[in-house]
């Protein structure tokens, strides 16, 4: 049964974390050893917070347009830019008897709630007291700077009243002087005084209009706003925090353990297993033989070796890549004669001894005749890869080899390390 692609994609990628895992958990610990060591070296940071209730101050204000983030007729993104301005922070530093009132702007953040009155100030600081102490600081600042200009605002329109209201009594002395001065005649002083009357009327209503906006200016309550939540000190820093430092750790640990991972698989070309066969070379895997092989091994292979083939005789070519110094002989081979062999020696050695206990095999199966060198001229071939000791390159190497001289490569079969191969003669194993 096959797989869809996506099935397909995931096992593939799978089966790489599973054969670099070591790669993979490497990396992983790497990165949360780093999130683990930068949580504790990175400075503690206590963050304390106090929340400020805005009220109108009964001056006039900048009023904001009710929309569905603020509900609130006053503007708190403009009163939350005035909470960090230089002024406030000038006089929060006062109160701290801090030397750099641009410092502390630094450690300062104003948020406000949505569709609230309420602004809350934060600071931050490396001692929780000191954190407390810069937010209460602000808050208090921030009340006194605003009543401030709600007094100065006030003051202002005070001012402007006064003035206007001593032109119009003013004017009103003047036209009560003009009224009792008239010498026309009867129809004149008639029409004057009149004209005087309305004059005299306008200015007194303008007076009294006047007098009561002064009288209510002058008793306006300002009312800046209130702290509803005054700054404490925290009880725990708010940075680092171990969830972001190790779960940023635990992230990049995985990323990097899954690249490193699928990097050196792909730059990794030595076969290990007898799946990297297939995966690395492109060759059907026919068998795979044990250290100790014994008939029932040999007779699976010549079963799938004589399906490769097909009918007809042939001429079989059994040739080793990359075993190495493999063994095979007698028990009763010496140390120093294993010694003497070279690495080409011992994979010639391991092939003749593999070839003359598969002719019989594949005798009965298909007429073959199985030679372990080239100069036989063969037509079709099986190369015994070593498993741990052979990459690709070198199998792709004698697959074109063998084409060159018109040999057909079969497969190839899997030889473990330490494989021993069988003595016929003898039916013994070497050592």
């Amino acid at each position: 049964m096959s797989l869809p692609p996506h099935s397909r994609d995931l096992a593939e990628y799978g089966s790489v974390l599973r054969r670099r895992r070591l790669v993979a958990v490497t990396f992983l610990l790497a990165g949360v050893g780093g999130g683990a060591a930068a949580l504790a070296t990175t400075p503690a940071r206590y963050t304390a917070v106090a929340q400020v209730q805005v009220l109108p101050t009964g001056a006039q204000e900048q009023f904001n347009v009710p929309n569905s983030r603020q509900r609130e007729t006053l503007n708190l993104d403009t009163e939350s830019q005035i909470a960090r301005s230089a002024v406030v922070s000038a006089m929060a530093a006062a109160t701290l008897k801090y030397p750099d009132p641009e410092e502390l702007r630094e450690h300062l953040t104003v948020d406000v709630p949505p569709n609230s009155a309420i602004l809350s100030i934060s600071y931050s600081a490396s001692d929780p007291r000191a954190a407390a102490a810069g937010a209460q600081a602000y808050a208090d600042a921030y009340l006194r700077n605003r009543a401030r200009a709600a007094e100065d605002a006030i003051g202002g329109q005070l001012k402007l009243i006064a003035a206007r209201l001593r032109e119009v009594e003013h004017e009103l002395d003047k036209a009560g002087t003009a009224q009792t001065t008239t010498t026309q005649t009867a129809i004149t002083q008639t029409a004057a005084g009149q004209g005087t009357s309305r004059r005299q009327a306008v200015l007194a209503r303008q007076a009294s209009d006047l007098t009561l906006r002064y009288d209510a200016l002058k008793t306006v309550a300002v009312t800046p706003g209130t702290v509803i939540s005054p700054a404490r000190p925290p009880a725990r820093p708010a940075h680092p925090s171990p969830p972001l430092f190790l779960g940023s750790g635990l992230f990049l640990g995985v990323l990097a353990g899954a690249g490193a991972a699928f990097g050196r698989d792909r730059l990794d070309t030595r076969i290990r297993t007898c799946n990297d066969i297939e995966r690395l070379c492109g060759l059907p895997l026919l068998a795979e033989l044990p250290a100790r092989p014994d008939a029932a091994s040999l007779d699976e292979m010549a079963a799938a070796v004589a399906t490769s083939l097909g009918g007809g005789p042939h001429r079989l070519l059994l040739e080793g890549v990359g075993t190495g110094t493999l063994g095979g002989g007698r028990a009763g081979r010496s140390e120093g004669s294993r010694a003497k062999h070279s690495e080409g020696a011992g994979t010639q050695s391991t092939a003749r001894l593999l070839a003359k206990s598969l002719g019989p095999a594949l005798a009965h199966l298909v007429p073959v005749t199985v030679v372990t060198g080239r100069s036989a001229h063969p037509d079709a071939a099986v190369l015994l890869v070593g498993l741990r000791r052979t990459t690709s390159p070198e199998v792709a190497r004698a697959v074109r080899q063998l084409a060159r001289q018109g040999a057909r490569v079969l497969g190839a079969v899997a030889v473990p390390p330490g494989f021993v191969a069988p003595v016929p003669e003898t039916a013994e194993w070497g050592a």
